[in-house]
């Protein structure tokens, strides 16, 4: 399982033999059955999840009780509520499984062990947080600034295993509108 983790560092820091077996020492392979609660809120995170295989979401609820997915992660990646993971404080969301899933995690402390002994780890992980502040980014201004069908097509044409393999609900709450509303638009699409 640690296999497409290693390409991916490989492609862009390298690594060295050394490296790749503190890789296989620190990330611990886990299967998950479909939802399972990774990390709960109210919670301190305890991992950061490679995902392998599957589909994962961070959610939370809102005032009204409804839960809001506000990240789905789907393979290659890494998910986690990032901020509380790496301040180490109480979660404000959920991180669970939406199919079964093929994981890698980390301990924060693993992490900080293994950033300490591997120059490429460190360079790399920069580069993921990099990534995840850009992402994040990148969300914010596409949901204050596209509509409905354009996030949805969006989604479709950079994520289309997302469309495949996670229930409709999730992806309406992620694009940030009800399930009907979604399901009109896939009808408009469709004709």
């Amino acid at each position: 399982m640690h296999k497409q983790l290693i390409d991916i560092i490989m492609a862009q820091v390298g690594l060295t033999d050394t490296d790749r077996q503190l890789c296989l020492q620190y990330f611990e392979p886990v299967p998950y059955a479909r939802n399972t609660v990774l990390e709960e809120q109210g919670k301190i995170p305890g991992h950061l999840y490679f995902v392998v295989s599957g589909f994962v979401r961070l959610y939370h609820y809102n005032d009204k009780g409804d839960d809001v997915t506000t990240h789905i992660n789907c393979p290659p990646g890494f998910i986690t509520s990032y901020a509380h993971f790496i301040n180490q404080t109480i979660a404000s969301d959920t991180l669970e499984c939406i199919t079964a899933c093929e994981l890698l995690r980390i301990t924060k402390k693993g992490l900080d062990h293994l950033i300490d002994q591997s120059r490429a780890f460190r360079d790399f992980s920069i580069q993921v947080f990099q990534q995840s502040l850009a992402y994040n980014e990148n969300r914010a201004r596409d949901l204050a600034t596209l509509s409905a069908e354009q996030r949805y097509l969006k989604l479709m044409a950079g994520q289309p295993e997302v469309i495949r393999h996670v229930p409709v609900q999730y992806i309406a709450s992620f694009l940030g509108m009800n399930p009907k509303s979604l399901s009109r638009i896939r009808k408009q699409i469709i004709r």
